[in-house]
């Protein structure tokens, strides 16, 4: 009898019959599955976005600090004492700028094929201009709407800001020297140091008549002169890392070693990137809570050119929550504003010290763990991104030129109003992205329309609360730019593989000739007599019969 059950058990499990599922309310069904408590769901968010909260947690208890130490009128000394591990992350970002921008160039352009790398870039390049553009619009837009310079009453004037007054170069020499820094004639100067023209009058003997009829034996002659300035030279390394990886890759089997060797390099440069960026909160944290303390007389300020930060803030804000996410989805299909909650931590920094290439280690990493862009796209286009991708510093620019012609009544032209948006765009790529930068290609938008450079000191005055929202704008759209590449780079690849596919399928529904087949073999005699092959094959079946 044992047997007998033992028997059909295993015929049952044969027939499938066995491991019945069990009873669920009466009927058959799989098991039901345990529900998640809301408290594990929690933790695991918190833990997945812990260094996104502490980010923002460390900007907005920064905020409470800064006032609250307002009141303790510290002096210079106990401010720069106060702001010290806000300046140490800014000194350990730095740190890390150089090497991780020319070891990802120099990797990402010897792993792309040229033709691919110049269509990248191509198509790089034109986002960031057609970007950098509609931004220079919108600030145009914004002056006129706000009218900023129109104030009732006499200019504003703040005391203490005239002496940053950058001096005004000619417009051919500023393109001059942009040309020469993408083409450093020292390399290791490059990393400190960038080419910059000055101007000194030089005494001519000649012989002129002056306005009065008096006749001159002399003139003066402004000369332009070439000198270092302290600043890196961002835009020459980016040019030499992106030559030198495509010579790399060129060397075939002899530049691998090379290649290998800044590969290498940039992993663990980004694996230090990693560490600083878990102090990044603390840091940020002291760089806003000091630079507020830092402020003097908050309220005049805010009173006499209240209209000209609200217009600039208002201008980011349009472009980095609205322009910048619809060009994502228009062409992506995807949700911007998921793609724009993975780089919280990089934009706090960029917020907090207030530079682009101080913020591009973080933006790298957020972009490759929280956004899925890959390796050969982000370490190729952002640090490209971060020396020519300058949105915020053209909507800002043409505010303030805007702003300056109103408050100067100098009435601008249709010509004009042209000319500011196509020199915003094009100084923008030469901005360094250290703080301020924006402001030193200021004076040649105003050298371009005719407008009077002294009022720069205005801006000055309130560039440390703009030039934050300009940087984080600035990031922004560099990393928009990354993942719109990287949509672009999927959809060709499938497409690519689709067509494959589709060749590889007509290739094995093509019907296949007799005479294609090598087991198959006819003789002339065959072909002349008719012979058809079923009749061949039938031959030896009635030899057999």
């Amino acid at each position: 009898m044992a047997q007998r059950i033992a028997m059909e058990d295993e015929v049952k499990t044969a027939n499938g019959e066995a491991h019945e599922l069990p009873l669920v309310n009466g009927l058959a069904g799989h098991p039901k599955k345990t529900e998640v408590p809301l408290s594990e769901k929690v933790q695991k968010i918190l833990r997945a976005n812990i260094l996104v909260i502490l980010t923002v947690a460390g900007v907005i208890i920064g905020v409470f600090i800064g006032l609250g130490v307002r009141s303790a009128e510290l002096n210079k000394t106990q401010i720069a004492q106060f702001g010290f591990p806000g300046e140490l992350l800014i000194r350990l970002l730095k740190m890390i700028i150089i090497p991780l921008v020319v070891c990802s160039l120099v990797s990402g352009a010897a792993s792309i094929d040229p033709k691919a790398l110049g269509k990248l870039g191509g198509w790089a390049m034109l986002f960031f201009s057609v970007t950098t553009l509609i931004a220079s619009a919108i600030g145009v837009v914004m002056a006129y709407i706000i009218k900023p310079g129109y104030v009732s009453g006499s200019k504003p004037i703040v005391s203490g800001i005239g002496g940053g007054v950058p001096q005004s170069k000619e417009i051919v020499d500023s393109f001059l020297d942009l040309i020469r820094n993408l083409f450093p004639s020292n390399l290791v100067a490059a990393a400190f140091q960038s080419y910059g023209t000055e101007y000194i009058m030089v005494k001519v003997e000649k012989n002129i008549t002056d306005e009065m009829g008096n006749i001159l034996n002399h003139t003066w002659e402004k000369v332009p002169v070439g000198k270092d300035a302290d600043g890196m030279n961002i835009l020459g390394l980016v040019v030499f890392a992106i030559v030198f990886g495509v010579a790399l890759r060129k060397l075939g089997e002899e530049g691998e070693i090379l290649i290998k060797f800044f590969n290498s390099f940039n992993e663990a440069t980004m694996v230090l990137v990693s560490w600083i960026m878990w102090y990044a909160p603390l840091g940020i944290m002291f760089l806003v809570a000091a630079k507020i303390v830092e402020m003097e007389d908050v309220g005049t300020l805010f009173a006499s050119l209240g209209k000209y930060i609200a217009c600039c803030v208002i201008g980011h804000f349009v472009h980095g929550l609205l322009v910048l996410p619809l060009i994502y989805f228009i062409f992506t299909r995807k949700n911007p504003y998921t793609f724009l909650w993975g780089l919280v931590t990089a934009l706090a920094t960029a917020f907090g010290t207030s530079s682009s290439s101080a913020s591009l280690p973080l933006m790298m990493k957020c972009v490759e763990e929280k956004n899925g862009v890959s390796k050969h796209i982000s370490r190729f286009i952002l640090p490209i991104g971060a020396t020519v991708n300058m949105d915020g510093a053209a909507l800002f620019q043409c505010v303030a030129a805007v702003f300056i012609a109103q408050l100067n009544d100098v009435p601008l032209n249709f010509v004009q109003v042209i000319t500011i948006l196509v020199t915003a765009t094009a100084s923008s790529v030469g901005a360094a992205g250290i703080p301020a930068g924006g402001v030193l290609t200021l004076a040649i938008i105003l050298e371009a329309v005719g407008l009077p450079t002294n009022d720069i000191s205005l801006i000055l005055a309130v560039d440390w609360l703009v030039d934050r929202t300009c940087t984080v704008i600035n990031v922004e759209g560099d990393a928009y730019g990354a993942g719109l590449l990287q949509y672009f780079v999927d959809r060709q690849a499938s497409l690519e593989k689709g067509a494959e596919l589709s060749r590889v399928k007509v290739e094995e529904g093509a019907p296949t000739r007799p005479e294609d087949v090598p087991l198959i073999a006819k003789s002339e005699k065959d072909l002349e007599d008719g012979i058809t092959l079923t009749a061949v094959r039938s031959m030896p079946e009635e030899s057999i019969m």
